[in-house]
């Protein structure tokens, strides 16, 4: 059983707690940390998406972020954001590798599998750089069933034409393309 912070708009828990199945059928506010995966190829920068697992209980079968998670009772975006990396894909990383594109609420609802899905969450969304090819990468089955790079500019057309089958919102993915260009700036 996955327990989850209820936390406020600003994504700061209230000191009270919630089961992440109860979180999605009631709709209730709780917190997610989102990494995106960036390498520059060919002078090109480049975005790893994961394609998600059949069985997921929401999206299943569609590309999605790198890596991204929900983020346990008691437990902080940044730890919980490495987390997921070393469970879904097998990356080690640092917490000051991870850089912070900002934040974004979420909500959406929707039927997966046959049952309702109620998502209402705060998310910080980070860029991670990593050069690694697709088999490099340890992926958990039950979450991941294959990762793919994509030039970021394609990536973009893609999604916002849904050429592609995915759950990325295209607000995140140009939330993450101008933290691209803050970083270079720096």
């Amino acid at each position: 059983m996955e327990v989850l912070d209820i936390v406020d708009e600003q994504g700061r828990p209230t000191g009270r707690t919630v089961e992440r199945s109860r979180a999605h059928e009631e709709g209730i506010l709780h917190r997610t940390a989102h990494v995106w995966i960036l390498r520059k190829k060919v002078g090109a920068v480049q975005i790893l998406l994961q394609k998600r697992s059949d069985d997921k209980d929401s999206h299943p079968g569609v590309y999605d972020i790198s890596s991204a998670g929900h983020i346990p009772a008691g437990v902080d975006y940044i730890p919980s954001a490495l987390r997921e990396l070393q469970e879904e894909l097998g990356v080690s990383a640092k917490a000051e590798e991870l850089l912070l594109c900002g934040q974004r609420r979420i909500r959406y609802d929707e039927v997966f599998h046959g049952k309702q899905f109620v998502d209402n969450q705060v998310s910080n969304v980070y860029i991670l750089w990593l050069d690694r090819e697709p088999e490099e990468f340890v992926l958990q089955t039950e979450e991941v069933s294959e990762v793919r790079w994509f030039d970021l500019e394609e990536c973009i057309r893609l999604v916002e034409h849904s050429l592609i089958p995915n759950c990325i919102a295209m607000e995140e993915l140009l939330m993450v393309q101008r933290g691209i260009g803050l970083a270079q700036s720096e």
